[in-house]
């Protein structure tokens, strides 16, 4: 059974990937919660800030399992553009990553203690897909130092693709970076070269 404060968070990671972060009011996330109207501050002593910060969490949680699951590092950037690619088209290009929302909306220079705790979040997000996605490509026989060049590349790659999409209203930009991306990973990995 899923308790109202997780369905807050799940609520506010969905609605930010839609609307952004400033325009996600508490408000908003209750109603599509459907949490009882005093919950907000009772689960979130830290206000909006702390929302954000755990809807981000959230998010980070979701797709880092995705990436784990991937069994090949051409295998996560499949699975990863699938993923996104379904968000953009059964939102009606609405959607994005909810990472990427807080981080273009974080820089209001007269509440940077709102603003930086969820930057940081943001950050580490991105960090640890990073990270994983590193991983995977050092597995697959890349160099170290190599795969985390290719899995920064795929990180900010995929997620500038997905900006504009959304943008365009259009997968065209997703399925260009996949297939250069795919391109790249392909020449890259030595086992892949022979096979």
């Amino acid at each position: 059974m899923v308790s109202p404060r997780e369905r807050m968070v799940v609520s506010a990671a969905l609605l930010i990937r839609e609307r952004g972060a400033h325009p996600t009011a508490i408000a908003d996330v209750l109603e599509h919660s459907g949490a009882p109207r005093g919950s907000a501050y009772h689960y979130f002593p830290g206000g909006r800030t702390q929302l954000l910060c755990e809807a981000i969490d959230y998010a980070n949680e979701r797709v880092a399992a995705r990436i784990a699951k991937g069994r090949s590092g051409v295998e996560i950037l499949d699975q990863l553009v699938t993923d996104f690619r379904k968000v953009l088209l059964d939102s009606d290009f609405r959607a994005g990553c909810p990472v990427v929302a807080v981080s273009v909306e974080s820089g209001d220079p007269a509440k940077q203690e709102q603003a930086a705790p969820v930057l940081e979040r943001a950050g580490a997000a991105f960090g640890r897909w990073t990270d994983l996605i590193a991983a995977q490509l050092a597995a697959d026989g890349i160099p170290p130092e190599r795969a985390d060049e290719l899995a920064m590349l795929i990180t900010t790659a995929l997620e500038g693709a997905i900006v504009v999409a959304r943008a365009s209203r259009d997968v065209k930009p997703l399925d260009v970076v996949h297939g250069q991306l795919r391109k790249l990973l392909d020449a890259s990995a030595p086992e892949r070269k022979t096979k």
